[in-house]
């Protein structure tokens, strides 16, 4: 039977993480598997490697063949260097605590440059917040000026409003009047009245005294009467 180590896709859409495990070749990718050897999560920066290491050198040992992405995970993890150093021992070339010793040193200076990476990535990181916070800031600022420009240019149209209602509400002063005495037609119909109501006076005067002297004429005649009936009696 031939064992590949191969990754096995977890979870969802755009979110997929990886099983690291051992399968026969034959199976489905996401079929049914012998072991699972680990976990990878290539969503973070580094990427999330968790690999059992005995397990994985034993299943190399053993023949297993790991698939491309399996085999750069197995080297960055330091499992192919181990089986290569164990390889060397059985040839003859050093001892196992040679071995041992090459591997460590190996792992020290890899460790560092993960190390070195993270602290990298940290400072970019932090470069890149800082330089997003001065950007909203410069945001925020060039919208407050903005806010500020428009809010003193409603306050001085509310000024000018209130300034012109103000000036429509204040009456204005009547300018003086000159009444000039009328000419010509207009004062001969205005005399005309007058005129007319003399006539009329003089007619009820002379009226008057006629009335007057008819009564004072009468009144011989009545006393003569008066005087005859006095008589006969």
């Amino acid at each position: 039977m031939s064992v590949k180590i191969r990754l096995a896709r977890k979870g969802r859409k755009k979110q997929a993480y990886y099983h690291v495990v051992v399968a026969d070749s034959r199976s489905p990718r996401d079929g049914r598997f012998i072991e699972k050897i680990g976990i990878y999560n290539p969503l973070t920066d580094p990427a999330t490697i968790d690999i059992n290491f005995e397990k994985a050198l034993g299943w190399l040992q053993n023949g297993a063949q790991p698939t491309d992405t399996c085999r750069a995970i197995l080297q960055y993890k330091g499992v192919m260097m181990k089986k290569h150093l164990l390889e060397g021992v059985k040839k003859g070339a050093f001892d196992e605590a040679e071995a041992d010793r090459r591997f460590n040193e190996w792992l020290k200076g890899k460790e560092e440059k993960i190390e070195m990476k993270k602290s990298g990535l940290e400072k970019l990181g932090e470069d890149a917040r800082k330089r997003r916070l001065e950007a909203e800031t410069v945001i925020r600022e060039a919208r407050a000026a903005e806010l500020a420009k428009k809010a003193a240019a409603l306050a001085a149209e509310a000024e000018a409003a209130a300034k012109a209602a103000a000036a429509a509400e204040t009456p204005e002063e009547p300018a003086a009047e000159t009444v000039e005495a009328p000419e010509g037609p207009v004062a001969a119909a205005e005399k005309a009245p007058a005129e007319a109501v003399a006539e009329v006076t003089d007619t009820v005067e002379a009226a008057a005294e006629e009335t007057a002297a008819q009564a004072d004429s009468k009144a011989p005649e009545a006393e003569a009467q008066d005087e005859s009936a006095d008589k006969t009696e």
